[in-house]
């Protein structure tokens, strides 16, 4: 568990799957995003608690008061160049932006893949994050061409990387 300003971060647990279900579906909802082909149709979204028991993976949720208002996590997608890992599912709800969390979550995502052995960060995004993309490229990553890896998420049309420092 860590304390970061008024908020709780913490490994995701199984009771939080709806919860940060929830707020993901919100999150694309709110910003027109709600498609086939990203998060909001992945099945894998109801039960992330099982997702990221998979070796080389984290998910952390952020608590305020109680409440599941956020996530990030890491993920090595299949097809993914050697040394990669993805930042997936990094979410928080419109009342709690604007208090650094992004920025938390990418350098601790960042830190513990770094633990884990990964060299580089993958990510995928859409255009109608551009707020988020905007975080993406002042926390050091560099937009790609192409995607990488096989994520499933074809409406994803945004793909950046970052190399990981030690």
């Amino acid at each position: 568990m860590i304390n970061f300003k008024e908020f709780v971060i913490r490994p995701i647990e199984s009771s939080d799957n709806a919860h940060i279900a929830e707020v993901i579906r919100s999150v694309l909802v709110e910003h027109n995003a709600a498609r086939q082909g990203t998060v909001f149709s992945d099945p894998t979204t109801d039960f992330l608690s099982d997702v990221f028991k998979v070796q080389g993976s984290g998910y952390y949720v952020v608590e305020f008061n109680g409440r599941i208002v956020g996530g990030c996590g890491f993920f090595p997608t299949k097809g993914l160049p050697d040394g990669f890992v993805e930042l997936v599912k990094l979410y928080v709800l419109k009342e709690y932006r604007g208090h650094g969390l992004g920025k938390f979550f990418i350098e601790l995502c960042s830190s513990e893949a770094t633990k884990v052995g990964y060299k580089n960060l993958y990510l995928e995004t859409m255009p109608e994050l551009g707020k988020a993309i905007r975080l993406y490229e002042r926390s050091g990553f560099e937009m790609l061409g192409s995607s990488l890896g096989r994520s499933g998420h074809f409406s994803c049309t945004i793909w950046a990387h970052k190399i990981l420092k030690k």
